[in-house]
């Protein structure tokens, strides 16, 4: 039985190792289809690969993951919105991937750059921040370690229940190492979300945006 969106964000958890099966046609056709919606909403280049082994060194390929045959190479134009857009386009795609059934993991160090880059039909000069692979898992992963609400989020007056719905589902957004350095504040029906700089911030900004706006229901309030 099909699975939400929303359903999705709880059962989604990062899986390395897969089985070799085949994506079927049918679930190709739907993930590129939703790919082509991403792109086409956004201005991005994603891209799925199937049946290839590169996205991993030897090493990672050898350690930690097994049978990673199908990935997202998630690419855009190199400019300043690209990767927190890819982040967010990503968190689309892993969840809707989940609802068809598949897991997925979010890679954004340990892939094989040159291979990405080669494996990509992109525009020369295109950004590539990583790869998002996807499969039928071996295993459906556990649920990674997570702040509590007061730690991530402030909320002048009484907080609505959709600013806590918000929160507790940017709390299941697979970040950077498991992080979860976003801070979220809301006054009204206004709610603003920032992360410190480092590394793939502006892409765990995208995601946890994307599970924020999921859970709380975008009707409800303005970004800041």
């Amino acid at each position: 039985m099909a699975i939400t969106m929303k359903e999705a964000m709880t059962e989604r958890h990062t899986v390395r190792k897969y089985k070799t099966d085949k994506l079927p046609g049918d679930i190709v056709a739907k993930l590129n289809e939703r790919i082509d919606e991403n792109n086409s909403r956004y201005a991005l280049n994603i891209q799925l690969v199937t049946d290839n082994k590169e996205a991993m060194p030897g090493i990672m390929a050898a350690t930690m993951s097994k049978n990673v045959l199908n990935y997202m190479i998630l690419a855009g134009p190199d400019k300043a919105s690209t990767e927190e857009m890819l982040g967010y386009a990503s968190a689309d795609l892993m969840l809707y991937a989940q609802t068809l059934g598949l897991n997925t993991w979010w890679i954004g160090g340990m892939y094989s750059k040159k291979n990405a880059r080669k494996n990509s039909i992109s525009p020369e000069g295109s950004k590539i921040i990583g790869v998002v692979a996807v499969g039928y898992g071996m295993e459906q992963g556990v649920p990674h370690k997570s702040k509590s609400m007061g730690e991530v989020s402030t909320y002048e007056g009484v907080i609505p229940d959709w600013f806590k719905a918000g929160v507790e589902a940017a709390l299941l957004a697979p970040t950077g190492m498991n992080r979860q350095e976003f801070t979220i504040k809301g006054t009204g029906n206004e709610v603003s979300m920032t992360v410190p700089e480092g590394s793939f911030s502006k892409a765990d900004l995208g995601i946890s945006k994307y599970f924020f706006e999921l859970g709380a229901g975008k009707e409800n309030f303005n970004w800041k």
